[in-house]
């Protein structure tokens, strides 16, 4: 009988074993569908190619970003209203919710993983938290000038060494913040870096800062391993001479384009693209393309860039031969494209469709439709292999 009772005991214990290891799953083919109007998200897989769940709850996420914990498994979400929700992706579940602005539109994680930050339009500045608790660490507010104005922040990108870098809209600045020591961090600051930046880039390798102007044609240049040699000018004047057009929707350097030395950037109130050498930082040619670019960014191989639109070219995607540097195929994905992301080795592309509340999966080989998921207004688009990148 004891004999029979322990055989039993046994199979039990393998049974359970095996359903544990049935429902066991790693993280890097998932990813996170921004969902706009209803402030939720769809967890998706990518190789699948399907939604796997839904998580709600999420408030204003009109614009929103997302950044991933080291291992993936964790997605922080940057509301617009300031709010910062943690979500794990393997329960579909909130982790914690902490409201810390007014007014907010993305953040970033530091190299180590310990701390997040967020950018603030309202009240100005930057706030860091633990990644794990999502307590507060450090407040830095944007001020400047003799009355200690608010400026709201722009751009911000993780560096290495515990960095961040940040620009500051209303004050001509970047702001280079070392959180080595996260409670008492030190900031560098470099001012009159041209008018109004409006957006950031670091380089894949983490040296080079570069902050997009919206006052003035031309980007402001920071070296981060040389950074007393100060801010430098680069694109100066590259719309000098031609008629700007009415700016629908500004530009995002966060998804830019860098493929071998080269790196493809959406010029403002211009119908191009702009080729920047980056061992030279000069000029390398243009591309026309079908409207205001709005996301310019790069298959993982650099063999093609896929440029998106303001209104009203925003229900086409431009498909650039990077060899040629032509557009070689024109895509209507549907009304409103918001976003696109590639799979980690480049095989696909999802797009976002806003206005005809669908998700479209182009096979970039073929540029053929591999197949639509629907979504409810959907935005951004966020993949897990961004926990391993600088900038993302």
């Amino acid at each position: 009988m004891k004999t029979k009772a322990f055989f039993i005991f046994l199979m039990s214990a393998f049974l359970l074993q095996g359903c544990a290891q049935s429902n066991l799953r790693g993280t890097g083919d998932l990813g996170v569908v921004i969902e706009r109007a209803s402030g939720s998200i769809q967890i998706i897989d990518t190789s699948a190619l399907s939604t796997i769940a839904n998580v709600n709850g999420l408030g204003d996420l009109s614009h929103a970003s997302v950044v991933y914990s080291r291992d993936a498994r964790y997605a922080y979400i940057f509301g617009r209203d300031g709010g910062i929700s943690k979500v794990d992706l393997l329960s579909a579940s909130v982790v914690k919710r902490v409201m810390q602005a007014g007014n907010s539109i993305g953040g970033a994680i530091s190299q180590n993983g310990k701390l997040i930050a967020a950018q603030n339009y309202s009240p100005g500045g930057v706030k860091v938290f633990s990644t794990e608790s999502l307590e507060l660490v450090s407040d830095i507010p944007a001020t400047y000038g003799l009355d200690g104005s608010r400026s709201k922040v722009v751009g911000l990108v993780d560096a290495p060494g515990n960095h961040f870098v940040w620009s500051l809209f209303d004050a001509n600045e970047i702001w280079v913040g070392n959180f080595t020591d996260p409670k008492s961090p030190t900031i560098e600051k470099f001012l009159n870096i041209g008018k109004k930046p409006y957006d950031g880039f670091i380089t894949p390798n983490g040296r080079y800062y570069l902050a997009g102007l919206f006052g003035e044609d031309g980007m402001a240049l920071l070296d981060l391993w040389h950074p007393k040699n100060g801010v430098h000018r680069v694109l100066d004047g590259y719309g000098q001479g031609q008629e700007k057009l009415p700016v629908y929707k500004m530009p995002h350097l966060r998804g830019w384009a860098v493929a071998g030395r080269y790196a493809y950037i959406p010029s403002i109130g211009h119908h191009e693209v702009l080729i920047l050498d980056m061992d030279t930082w000069k000029e390398a040619g243009r591309i026309s393309v079908s409207g205001q670019p709005v996301f310019v960014i790069a298959r993982p191989d650099g063999r093609q860039v896929w440029v998106n639109f303001a209104f009203p070219n925003n229900n086409k995607i431009d498909v650039i031969d990077v060899q040629s540097r032509k557009v070689m195929k024109q895509l209507e994905p549907g009304k409103a494209v918001l976003h696109m992301e590639f799979t980690p080795r480049g095989e696909a592309v999802w797009v976002s469709a806003r206005d005809d509340n669908r998700i479209v999966i182009y096979d970039t080989n073929t540029l053929k439709e591999q197949k639509v998921l629907p979504a409810q207004s959907p935005s951004g688009i966020f993949f897990t292999n961004r926990a391993a990148r600088i900038g993302f």
